[in-house]
């Protein structure tokens, strides 16, 4: 579960980095794909906090 969570983080990211780089050529959906990236990253770190600090 954790590796295909890493792989869509890391294809998000991927997108992301694209649209930093060439904003012409970003996809009319990069700014939804910049916020659920940001959000669900966020998420993500929090969650392996909480996991870290309860072990």
């Amino acid at each position: 579960m954790k590796k295909t969570i890493l792989i869509v983080f890391i294809v998000l990211n991927a997108i992301v980095l694209l649209g930093q780089i060439w904003p012409e050529g970003a996809p009319p959906f990069a700014r939804i794909v910049n916020i659920i990236f940001l959000v669900a990253t966020l998420a993500y770190f929090v969650s392996i906090l909480g996991n870290k600090k309860s072990n």
